[in-house]
Parts: C-alpha cells; sequence; structure tokens
C-alpha cells in the first residue's frame, strides 16, 4: 500500500509537517509538528497544531505516532499538545540521549531532568520497522545536522529531517553542538543510494527569490542538481563547502527556546514555585 501524504507549510519558520497515512478511516503518522512560539513575547499559540488536528479529524484517522526526525533548533515541536489531543506515541531515534547530555550542561537543566530519552515514548534504531496502519515504516539513521537526525522511509516516500534540502538550496548546516560534515556527506550518500524515483520530503524549505515554497523531490533530482552534494561532488570537497558556509551563518532566531522543549518531547520545563514556566537564555555560551 502506497502512503498517502498530506504536508503542512508554517511560513514563520519554514517548516514542513506532515501527515502520512494509510487510508481514510485508518491510521497515521504526524511528522515534524511546530508549536507556534512568539520571541518578542514568550508566548504559545497552537494555530499550526491545530490545523494537523482538523485534517486528522476530518479524514477519521487514529494517531499511532508522533514522529520526529530530531530536535529541532528552528522551532518548537507541538508533539506533547498533539498527544493529548489526539493520542499516539512520540518517537525519535534513540541517539537523543546524545543531545540531551549536552544540552542539559549548556542550560544546566534541572537534576531531575535524565539525558535518557524517558521523556520520549519510544526511542527508534537504525533499521528499525514499525507499523503505521496498514503502512510499513522504517527509521534511517542519518546523523551528521545533529548526532541524533533519524530520516523515515514508507514505501517509497522518505521524511529526511534536515539532511537535505531542495536541490537548489542544498544541505543542512553542521556546526551544531555533536554535528560533523563528514557524517552528513555518508548519511546523504545512504539517502541518495536509494532507487532514483524514491520521493524524499523536506522538513524545511528556504526558497531562493522568485520561486514558492516546495518541498518534494526525487532521489534522481537530487544525485543531479543538489549544488552541494550533487553526483560527483567528493566528501573532502563537500567537508570543505559546508564547513566555509557553517562559519557565515547566525544561530537560527529559536534556537535556545526551541532545544529546551524539544529535548522534552515537545512539553515545557516544570513550572517553578510561581507557577510560571520559564526558559533560560544562557549568555556567552554558545
Amino acid at each position: 500500500m502506497k502512503p498517502q501524504i498530506q504536508a503542512f507549510f508554517d511560513d514563520a519558520t519554514w517548516t514542513v509537517s506532515y501527515v502520512v497515512f494509510d487510508q481514510p478511516g485508518g491510521h497515521c503518522a504526524l511528522v515534524d509538528s511546530v508549536l507556534d512560539y512568539d520571541p518578542k513575547s514568550g508566548r504559545t499559540k497552537t494555530n499550526s497544531a491545530e490545523r494537523l488536528i482538523e485534517f486528522v479529524q476530518s479524514r477519521n484517522l487514529t494517531v499511532q505516532w508522533i514522529l520526529e526526525t530530531h530536535a529541532h533548533a528552528d522551532h518548537l515541536s507541538a508533539a506533547h499538545y498533539l498527544r493529548k489531543k489526539l493520542g499516539g506515541k512520540i518517537a525519535i531515534g534513540a541517539a537523543i540521549t546524545k543531545v540531551q547530555d549536552v544540552f542539559k550542561g549548556v542550560f544546566h537543566l534541572e537534576p531531575e531532568f535524565r539525558p535518557d530519552g524517558s521523556q520520549f515514548d519510544q526511542l527508534l534504531h537504525d533499521e528499525e520497522v514499525f507499523r503505521i496502519g496498514q503502512l510499513t515504516a522504517k527509521a534511517l539513521a542519518v546523523p551528521g545536522h545533529t548526532p541524533a537526525c533519524m530520516a523515515y522511509q514508507v514505501d517509497d516516500a522518505v521524511f529526511v529531517g534536515d539532511t537535505l534540502f531542495m536541490p537548489d538550496v542544498g544541505t543542512a548546516r553542521c556546526d551544531f553542538p555533536g554535528g560533523n560534515a563528514h557524517t552528513l556527506y555518508q548519511s546523504m550518500r545512504k539517502l541518495l543510494s536509494l532507487p532514483a524515483q524514491t520521493r524524499l520530503f523536506m522538513c524545511h524549505d528556504y526558497p531562493p527569490s522568485g520561486r514558492e515554497a516546495t518541498w518534494q523531490t526525487t532521489v534522481a533530482d537530487q544525485r543531479a542538481h543538489n549544488i552541494h552534494v550533487h553526483d560527483g561532488v567528493t566528501e573532502e570537497a563537500f567537508v570543505e563547502l559546508r564547513t566555509r558556509r557553517d562559519a557565515t551563518l547566525e544561530m537560527p532566531v529559536l534556537i535556545l527556546p526551541s532545544v529546551q522543549v524539544n529535548i522534552r518531547a515537545g512539553e515545557m520545563p516544570p513550572a517553578e514555585a510561581n507557577g510560571v514556566t520559564y526558559l533560560k537564555i544562557p549568555v556567552n555560551a554558545l
């Protein structure tokens, strides 16, 4: 059975979320959801998540999985909110523990925070197979952007997270803690070794001027046209290009609030004695 896929593009963070389902009235997975966050006021909204909820309910779908491709640095995850509203298990790659361990130190998190992945319902390993109703899905470890990046393959469709962008945009940065351009190159070649017509679904699009946002391509198109990693680009050449480019990039606007929430599976830190939840801003730490 081929997966049915509905994409939702968030203009504020350039993020694409997906509902992947077997059939109307069947089962689905939600991939890379967004919790709206205003960094100026510290307020959250659930408008983006409600779009997914409306679609799921309109198709009478049962949510089995809420999948994260990694602990995002550019948007907050709505996984915790969606699980409360729709059910399902929140899952991420098992290497999330490496990311949690690093950022527990960066943010000096409360002693009760355990960097063991227990905040998620399930930790997935490379090549692990799971079901979405009548669909067979497989987790594919693709580290490099972060140590915990995981792609999800459902028949001929692969949700690649931040491993690849559209061919005219290129590839993800590797300068976050635990990132590695050599590792990313190997992960991308792993994806690009899949059959040529395999559909690749991006987590983000940052379209060049004059092009509307889009998020679906193929292995063949990436191998022919990706500006950073088309066929013929060696690992050494990619690492040099990626390292030089990363040195020019600013931190994402939402990296500090995002990571604190996303390593908790989309849940906010515990409220303090006054009943208010706080996100930390480490000064001169990154």
